[in-house]
């Protein structure tokens, strides 16, 4: 996967609409697990890109780090608006999930 190369405002911006619509009407608890689980995702990307980005600087020499050897490719605003509105849906149809499984759990 590669992530759309747009400004770190509209980056850090797309964070805030999404925990935005992730509190939608849940309860403080059902927030707090959620965000757990986000961190503990978050987590383990942290740990993941540090260890590669080790392994990756054993392998090269000092100064020579080049990120996946990726090409530049321009993504235009579209394209990353489009998908970040497919990740809102996920993301909605995510909660509506949990929230189906939470209510069927609650009769």
């Amino acid at each position: 996967m590669r992530l759309p190369e747009v400004s770190p405002q509209i980056f850090s911006l797309s964070a805030v609409i999404v925990g935005v619509l992730l509190v939608d009407d849940s309860t403080p608890n059902e927030q707090n697990a959620l965000g757990n689980w986000l961190m503990l995702v978050s987590q383990y990307l942290c740990t993941n890109a540090a260890y590669g980005q080790l392994l990756q600087s054993r392998t090269q020499t000092p100064g020579s780090f080049n990120e996946n050897n990726s090409q530049d490719k321009n993504i235009s605003d579209e394209e990353t608006l489009q998908m970040l509105i497919k990740m809102v849906n996920a993301l909605n149809k995510e909660i509506t999930e949990i929230k189906k499984d939470l209510y069927n759990k609650q009769i």
